[in-house]
C-alpha cells in the first residue's frame, strides 16, 4: 500500500468533511410553524412532514423543490462469491449495470415514472473498462444513462482468504462518491437517491452490519437473491469465520469495510457523505444502502441529518440497520431488489408532501381556528 497516497487521500477526505455544518436549525422551526399553519390536525402527516422540514433544513431554504432528481447507482463485484454464497456469477453485475444504461431494468423503468434520472456508475465491475488512478475531478459533465468509469479494481478480493481491499482502495471509492455528489449539485440536482448492482453485495452487507453492530451474524444475514437454506448457511459460516481470521475491529468502520466490505457500500458511503458535504437530501434505499449509509455516519456522526430512509427492506437486519441510524422508512412494501427500486417508491410520496406544503390552504385561509399542541 502507498503510504503517500493513503495520507493524500486522507487529508483530501478530511479538508471535504471539515466544511460539514448541521441543518439550519432556524429554517427548521420555521418550516415546522408552516406545517401547523396548515388547514389539518398537528403533525398529522408524520413522516411527510418530518421529511420535508429535513429538506428544508438541509438546503436553508423555507420552500424547497426536488424538481431535478438523480439516482446514483454503484456497481461492483466481490470477490467473496468465490465462496458459493450466491446463486449466480459475476458476469450479472455487468450486464445489469448495461441495462440500467440502456433503460431496461426495474430501477430504469420506476425512475422513469419517478422524474428521477439515473447514473449508473462502475466502481469496481470485474468485466468492464480500465481502473482509474489517484482522486477522480469533479470538473466534468456527467451525463445520465451512461455507465460511468469510477473503477477502482476489477471487483475486490475473496474476503475468506484476504481483506477485501486496502485503504487506498476504500479512500479512493469513498471520493468517487463525495465528487459525484458535488458534480450533481453543480450541475443542478435538488435530491439524490441511492441504488447498487453487485453479485455477493449482501453477503459484504451482512459482514459489515453484524461487525458496525456488534450482532450475530445469524441476525443479520439472509437469503439475498434466492439462496437455498444450504446456501444461507454456507454463506453465514463464510462472513463468521472471516470476521474471526480477518481479525475485524468493530470499532474502526475503515477496518471493517477494508476487510469485508465492497466498492459499491464504500461509493455509497461516500454519497452520504457528499450529502452532508454539499447540503443535499440523499435519500437511502435497502439494506446495502443503508450498510453505506451507517457506515458514513460511523466515518462522520450527524451525516443521517442529510438522509431520508425510503423503505424497510425483507432482508433480515433491513430494520435493524436502520434502527441504528435512528430513521424511519416511509414505506413497507417487502422489496429486497435493491437497485435503487425502494427510493424510487418513495419519491412519488416526497412528492405529495410538497404539494400539501406548498399549495394547501392555512387555518386563516378557511377562517378556521388553529389547533393547538396539548
Amino acid at each position: 500500500m502507498d503510504e503517500k497516497m493513503m495520507r493524500k487521500l486522507e487529508d483530501h477526505l478530511g479538508e471535504h468533511l471539515m466544511l460539514v455544518k448541521g441543518l439550519d436549525k432556524e429554517i427548521v422551526e420555521k418550516a415546522e410553524t408552516r406545517w401547523d399553519t396548515i388547514a389539518k390536525p398537528l403533525r398529522s402527516l408524520g413522516l411527510l412532514e418530518k421529511n420535508l422540514t429535513k429538506i428544508a433544513g438541509i438546503t436553508g431554504t423555507l420552500r424547497p423543490q426536488i424538481r431535478k432528481r438523480a439516482l446514483i447507482a454503484m456497481c461492483a463485484d466481490n470477490g467473496v462469491i468465490e465462496e458459493g454464497v450466491t446463486q449466480t456469477g459475476n458476469e450479472v453485475t455487468a450486464i445489469v449495470a448495461r441495462n440500467m444504461a440502456e433503460g431496461s431494468t426495474a430501477v430504469t423503468v420506476m425512475a422513469q415514472a419517478a422524474g428521477v434520472d439515473i447514473f449508473p456508475v462502475d466502481i469496481g465491475i470485474v468485466t468492464e473498462g480500465d481502473c482509474i488512478e489517484g482522486i477522480p475531478e469533479e470538473t466534468e459533465e456527467i451525463k445520465p444513462r451512461t455507465l460511468l468509469n469510477r473503477k477502482i479494481r476489477r471487483g475486490t478480493r475473496n474476503f475468506a482468504k484476504e481483506p477485501a481491499m486496502d485503504r487506498v482502495e476504500a479512500l479512493r471509492a469513498i471520493l468517487v462518491g463525495v465528487k459525484l455528489v458535488g458534480q450533481l449539485k453543480a450541475q443542478g440536482y435538488d435530491i439524490i437517491a441511492t441504488g447498487e448492482m453487485g453479485i455477493g453485495n449482501t453477503t459484504t452487507s451482512s459482514a459489515m452490519a453484524a461487525a458496525l453492530l456488534h450482532q450475530p451474524v445469524e441476525k443479520m444475514t439472509g437469503k439475498g437473491a434466492g439462496l437455498s437454506n444450504e446456501g444461507l448457511d454456507r454463506k453465514i459460516r463464510v462472513i463468521k469465520t472471516a470476521l474471526v481470521e480477518r481479525d475485524v475491529m468493530p470499532g474502526d468502520p475503515m477496518d471493517v469495510l477494508c476487510k469485508v466490505g465492497g466498492y459499491d457500500i464504500a461509493g455509497l458511503a461516500g454519497v452520504f457523505l457528499g450529502g452532508a458535504i454539499y447540503r443535499i437530501p440523499v435519500v437511502i434505499d435497502g439494506f446495502i444502502s443503508s450498510v453505506a449509509a451507517l457506515l458514513a455516519e460511523k466515518l462522520l456522526p450527524h451525516t443521517t441529518d442529510f438522509m431520508i430512509a425510503s423503505h424497510v427492506s425483507k432482508e433480515p437486519a433491513g430494520a435493524l440497520v436502520l434502527e441504528a441510524l435512528g430513521l424511519k422508512p416511509m414505506l413497507c412494501c417487502e422489496m429486497c431488489l435493491g437497485e435503487g427500486t425502494g427510493a424510487m417508491a418513495a419519491m412519488p410520496v416526497l412528492d405529495m408532501a410538497f404539494t400539501v406544503y406548498d399549495t394547501m390552504a392555512t387555518f386563516d385561509d378557511m377562517q378556521v381556528e388553529q389547533y393547538k399542541p396539548l
